[in-house]
């Protein structure tokens, strides 16, 4: 294990060039399984998550070449030599679970993947999955196995177009119902759809691939069945929360960093909020660049929200760069309900902030009366101080290190693995920026609680597997 010294009181200032989305990458990866077709990927991110997918898909039977130095990915699978994730990627991802929407219409075998990961960020319920391939024909159940237990999931019979309403728009859910989709006969309708442009980068690939997909206003997805596939090359979008993160980064130490393939379309409402408080930025041809131009002012009420709204993973990072914005700020979080596990350390690095379980919006979400704390009001401009901090997940793994850059001693980061599923070669691209940062080995004993105690902490009450 490894973590992080970061010494603060410096502005980034530079060009960075942003990534390929991790929760682009990942999904095509598991789309490629629906065909024996070579696909060929550009501007593949070198990240954790990404590393996990490509050990899964040749853990089934896939050839993959994966030129890290080019950022390129190219991989067949003729024919699956197993339908069985082994029990030792349980936890690692969320990955697995969509694995059986890909395999359903390419194998009569049985499925059996192990329960899920991800952040710790509040529930995620696999029901949504469920509810949806069964709708298209699929059985699917949990059973104990081992310790961790695992989903069965076939389709003997083969599956089935269906009209199937999401009861909310889940990223996941909406994935794994298209991927199955893709080879079930006739055409299925997927009501209340989500729609990130991740989900739209999924379709253009699968429909370069061979489906016919349609996306109408009212986000509903329609998919025929496809009868023949092809060899694909796609290029993946640019990781929007990388880009989130890096601006908030650049706009709270009072620089300018330029990022390189930001994408303005993917990024209205995260610019929105911004120029509310007056951060500075500026669209150009080749990418974004954000600037700090004079006195960040709060007063700001956001609310997260599934796509076209606010981001729930861009929050993290906002939240730090809120403290240095003179005035009063609400946040309301409407898509985890755990999402604020993180404030506590901030509150200790000196950020005046105080959590809520009321919803503190223009609409009650679905975790009013629930007792969570969804809610958030922070106060700027308050300085913050080093500390020795352990991550909890990824998105707020960011938030610390943007708190670190702000204090103007040095700050002790771990579990820095947590960082390295989402974010490529950060530490390099940090340093080009001008930060103070470096990564070390960690001692034998690290700090804090470690990832099984923090993962039992947070755990859902009743041990349900969860899932987006």
């Amino acid at each position: 294990m490894e973590q992080l010294k970061v010494r603060g009181g410096k502005p980034l200032q530079g060009h960075i060039r942003a990534a390929g989305a991790k929760n682009a990458m990942t999904k095509l990866l598991v789309a490629s399984l629906l065909s024996d077709k070579k696909c060929t990927f550009f501007n593949v991110p070198n990240i954790g998550d990404v590393e996990i997918t490509v050990n899964l898909c040749r853990e089934i039977g896939s050839e993959v070449l994966w030129d890290k130095t080019n950022k390129t990915i190219e991989i067949t699978t003729t024919e699956l030599k197993t339908s069985y994730i082994p029990q030792r990627y349980s936890g690692s991802n969320r990955i697995p679970i969509l694995m059986i929407g890909a395999l359903l219409g390419r194998t009569n075998e049985d499925i059996i993947v192990p329960t899920i990961g991800g952040d710790l960020i509040g529930m995620r319920p696999v029901n949504l999955h469920i509810n949806a391939l069964h709708k298209l024909g699929a059985r699917i159940e949990f059973r104990e196995m081992k310790k961790e237990g695992a989903y069965f999931a076939q389709a003997h019979e083969g599956l089935k177009g269906a009209v199937i309403e999401l009861e909310y728009p889940s990223v996941g859910a909406t994935e794994n119902t298209i991927l199955a989709a893709v080879r079930a006969k006739g055409t299925t309708s997927i009501k209340n759809a989500a729609i990130e442009p991740e989900i739209i980068d999924l379709i253009l690939f699968l429909q370069k691939l061979g489906a016919n997909i349609m996306v109408d206003a009212d986000r509903t997805i329609r998919i025929q069945q496809a009868h023949h596939f092809q060899e694909v090359e796609h290029t993946v979008i640019a990781d929007r929360n990388e880009v989130a993160s890096y601006a908030v980064a650049a706009i709270s130490t009072k620089g300018r960093v330029f990022i390189e393939g930001a994408e303005h379309l993917h990024m209205i409402a995260f610019l929105n909020k911004l120029r509310e408080i007056g951060g500075g930025f500026s669209v150009k041809k080749e990418g974004i660049e954000f600037f700090h131009e004079g006195t960040l002012h709060g007063g700001l009420h956001l609310e997260t929200d599934v796509h076209p709204g606010f981001m729930t993973d861009w929050q993290q990072p906002f939240v730090v760069l809120l403290t240095q914005a003179a005035g009063v700020s609400v946040i309301h979080e409407t898509v985890y309900e755990n999402r604020f596990g993180y404030v506590q350390t901030l509150k200790e690095m000196g950020a005046d902030v105080a959590l809520f379980t009321q919803c503190l919006g223009g609409k009650l979400c679905r975790f009013a009366s629930n007792n969570h704390l969804h809610s958030l009001v922070v106060k700027g401009v308050t300085p913050l101080q080093a500390k020795d901090i352990w991550i909890p997940d990824l998105r707020a793994g960011f938030a610390y290190v943007m708190a670190a850059l702000l204090a103007p001693d040095e700050s002790t980061i771990s579990n820095v693995e947590f960082l390295d599923r989402g974010y490529e070669e950060f530490v390099g691209k940090l340093t080009a920026l001008g930060a103070n940062i470096s990564r070390h080995a960690a001692p034998k004993k690290n700090p804090g609680q470690s990832k099984t105690a923090v993962r039992n902490l947070l755990a859902p009450a009743d041990g349900a597997p969860a899932l987006s």
